[in-house]
């Protein structure tokens, strides 16, 4: 076996991305099977019970009310406001249960969610492949006319969505060319293939920027468009939008900017299957796919561009304090975040945004704070925010 660890990291101005620390390994991996994606249906018999969705306005709920111990909701609100932060919010069953502002913000104060845009990307694709403009075991190339005839045929959508493409990767090219390309697209399609897919996984930024051209090329609309219609503006996410490159692509890999209320919204998505009060925004079976498990036996901590917490191997986010500490993925096994439930899950960027999602306690939680390229102590990542539902909730 082959192996070569990979730290990677952005930098918020001129090498901006999302800070994951993962590795690349050598093996093969068999692919579980795909959602089917059909159209919009209610919810299934023995499906999870829908919470309670906002409206323009949030509902609040006292803390204890919402079973927790506020004493300790303050304590780990403390915690995030040394660590940097510059929101946290709790959410349970829907309703605002902890909310914080730092550093002179508020609930409209939008930032850069660098690699949580990859977890919305990764739901613009199920919403596509639900309306039957695209299927994840489809060749990339259906739409990417480039690839036609090349290696790179091989590539599925669901490759893409994995990070096991095989495509060409570097720091150099994805934190440096990649980010400071006019046409971010082009660049990502014309590099080249550099292992079969399905062999190896890396946390690849260029290959996730290929499924701006997939998107909008099967929708034919540009994806922030397409974002705004089909997910932001149903759940009401007034204060985020995608951003472009110069060329006018949208950034598919980070660039989204956002509030911790918003990202609340999009976290109690996906904490109700899919579902939006009477509108199924993706199929629940899309959520199960993207989150349920492991999307390759190479990473058991990735779904479909989202962070799980199952037993395995695991190559994890920089939540740390240095890139040094980055976990290598051919030795390490255990879980993401050890102590925390197995189905919780997260999407992650760099310094340490967070949308956590917990099934089991139907908690959501959001922290937002600077976008440090080396994150240094104090900090607050996964490990803590997931101390809300491990040691703040006390009446389950």
């Amino acid at each position: 076996m082959r192996l070569r660890s990979v730290a990677s990291s952005s930098a918020a101005l001129a090498l901006a991305a999302i800070l994951v620390a993962s590795g690349v390994t050598s093996c093969s991996s068999d692919e579980t099977a795909p959602p089917d994606g059909g159209p919009s249906t209610p919810p299934a018999e023995g499906a999870q019970t829908p919470v309670a969705i906002p409206g323009a306005d949030w509902e609040t709920v006292d803390p204890a009310a919402a079973g927790f111990d506020p004493a300790k909701l303050e304590e780990i609100a403390a915690t995030a406001e040394q660590g940097k932060s510059n929101c946290l919010v709790v959410v349970r069953d829907g309703k605002i249960a902890g909310e914080w502002y730092f550093n002179g913000t508020d609930q409209h104060s939008a930032q850069e969610v660098f690699s949580v845009t990859k977890s919305i990307t990764s739901t613009l694709v199920g919403i596509a492949q639900a309306d039957g403009d695209l299927s994840i075991t489809d060749s990339a190339s259906t739409w990417i006319d480039e690839w036609r005839g090349t290696p790179s045929e091989a590539v599925t959508v669901r490759n893409l969505l994995s990070n096991d493409s095989g495509r060409q990767w570097s720091m150099a090219i994805d934190y440096g060319d990649l980010v400071q390309a006019a046409d971010r697209t082009a660049f990502a399609v014309g590099l080249s293939q550099e292992h079969p897919p399905g062999q190896v996984w890396a946390y690849n930024n260029s290959a996730i920027q290929t499924l701006e051209q997939v998107l909008q090329e099967a929708t034919g609309q540009e994806v922030a468009a397409f974002a705004e219609e089909r997910l932001f503006g149903p759940l009401g996410m007034a204060d985020t939008e995608m951003t472009t490159d110069a060329a006018g692509n949208t950034s598919t890999f980070f660039g989204a900017k956002s509030t911790c209320r918003d990202m609340a919204r999009f976290g109690l998505l996906m904490l109700n299957e899919g579902r939006w009060g009477d509108e199924q925004i993706v199929p629940a079976e899309w959520v199960e796919e993207a989150t349920g498990a492991p999307s390759t036996e190479l990473n058991a901590a990735y779904g479909y561009l989202w962070w799980l917490n199952h037993e395995g191997i695991v190559g994890s986010p920089l939540a740390a304090s240095d890139l040094s500490a980055a976990a290598d993925p051919s030795t390490r096994r255990g879980r993401l975040v050890p102590g925390a439930p197995e189905d919780m899950f997260w999407a992650i960027g760099l310094g340490n945004q967070i949308v956590q999602v917990d099934p089991g306690s139907r908690t959501v939680v959001v922290r937002l704070g600077s976008g440090e390229l080396r994150p240094q102590p104090p900090t607050f990542g996964p490990a803590e925010a997931s101390t809300v539902v491990t040691q703040a909730l006390v009446d389950d």
